[in-house]
């Protein structure tokens, strides 16, 4: 009656891949916990994606196809570029009670790529398990590319006719 039960929607259930919290139930619970909430694997993919982005260090998340195909999303009228940006590059599975991540990420040049390793690792599992109470038992990083200062993403070319 007063445990704390986090379920994952898996099988034949209609709202796979959510997670669920359900706090005590009863008259003798407090109010804040009776119910449930239910928190889907994409709110994990943003939480975790925010979070690394915030570690000095990071200059993108995304494998290199995976960022030029969000690059042209974005320059596209309603594209999309808003939402899929902040979760291009992360992956996440959600279990019962457990949250596994994984990033795809390019580092600043000069910047020691274990620490920064190490301050996305903290970073992302201190927001995820505060936003969800999920415990984060791993958090996988490749670092697919070093972003050189002298190399900027490909602008368009303005107007070149007037």
């Amino acid at each position: 009656m007063t445990d704390n039960i986090t379920s994952v929607g898996g099988g034949s259930r209609p709202d796979s891949g959510v997670s669920a919290l359900k706090g005590p139930t009863g008259a003798g619970a407090p109010a804040e916990s009776r119910g449930r909430t239910t928190i889907a694997d994409g709110v994990v993919a943003k939480i975790a994606g925010m979070a690394a982005r915030e570690v000095p260090g990071i200059y993108n998340l995304g494998a290199g196809m995976a960022r030029a195909f969000g690059a042209m999303r974005e320059r596209v009228p309603g594209g999309g570029g808003g939402a899929g940006a902040v979760t291009r590059g992360v992956k996440v599975e959600v279990g019962e009670r457990q949250a596994a991540v994984d990033l795809d990420v390019v580092v600043e040049y000069g910047v020691p790529i274990v620490d920064v390793a190490g301050g996305v690792r903290t970073s992302v599992i201190s927001a995820v398990e505060r936003m969800t109470s999920l415990e984060v038992v791993e958090v996988n990083i490749a670092v697919d590319d070093v972003h050189l200062p002298d190399e900027e993403e490909a602008e368009p070319d303005k107007a070149r006719v007037r």
